[in-house]
């Protein structure tokens, strides 16, 4: 049986991501310090990697606590309190990206991407290195920190997590240990997967080949009627209940219910 092999947070929107072995889920359904910080511009746009490049040379690096974060590119390095430094905070990266900035705090459901769908995204081991296989000299934990992805299963084959996802807009519940979720659908990819993570260069056709080797590889248990375009993976999910419990672990088993 499928099982839960990695567990990441990313508690500043588009910035580096923080490891657990087990967290909390929110009433939202969204994972407790999930996206909980994000960069806003003064229209209220996020400062993300879809239209900065250069947010991928900032690294981030958390407190076991959460309470602060060393931000860091190779010029320079500062250490800040994520409640008490808000503004400090926005005007360092400001500096990098050059342009002024708010860093904006959500604690009920965090920053999401898909607005619909505030559980946590879900991959695949498999789907990780087979997606990683496409590119030459890519390795799989490069795609991981590309594909952004809140929680990795062991399960094969690759795409195994499509099976989680309806082919119609009727949502597959499924089981993470003890918690409860409908699999919305098959997350659309943006630019950011394009781009080294650590410096922004991009690989030139990338989401090209991309779409092509998805399409060719669509396994028979996709659900072909939610592939408008094929360069999507992992699948967004939405809480169904937490009646059993609100904490998922690594090693909690994942079902189809």
């Amino acid at each position: 049986m499928p099982s839960l092999k990695q567990i990441a947070i990313y508690p500043i929107k588009s910035l580096d991501g923080f490891e657990l072995s087990s967290v909390t889920v929110l009433p939202s359904g969204a994972l407790a310090g999930d996206r909980r910080y994000a960069l806003i511009d003064g229209d209220g746009k996020f400062l993300n990697g879809k239209r900065f490049a250069a947010i991928h040379r900032i690294r981030a690096k958390y407190d076991d606590d959460l309470e602060s974060v060393t931000l860091s590119t190779t010029d320079d390095e500062k250490r800040f309190s994520l409640q008490n430094e808000r503004d400090a905070i926005a005007n360092w990266c400001g500096k990098i990206l050059g342009v002024p900035c708010q860093l904006m705090e959500n604690t009920d459901n965090g920053f999401p991407d898909d607005r619909d769908a505030l559980g946590p995204t879900l991959i695949s081991n498999s789907t990780l290195a087979e997606i990683s296989s496409w590119f030459e000299g890519l390795e799989i934990e490069e795609m991981r920190r590309r594909l952004r992805a809140n929680l990795e299963i062991e399960a094969e084959p690759a795409f195994w997590e499509d099976r989680l996802v309806s082919g119609t807009n009727q949502a597959k519940q499924f089981r993470v240990g003890k918690t409860s979720w409908l699999g919305c659908g098959i997350s659309k990819r943006c630019a950011v997967p394009t781009r080294d993570s650590q410096d922004g260069t991009a690989i030139e056709g990338f989401a090209r080949e991309f779409s092509r080797r998805r399409q060719q590889s669509l396994p028979e248990w996709s659900p072909k009627e939610r592939f408008d375009h094929f360069y999507r993976a992992a699948i967004n999910t939405s809480l169904e209940s937490l009646e059993d419990g609100n904490v998922i672990r690594i090693g909690d088993s994942v079902e189809l219910t």
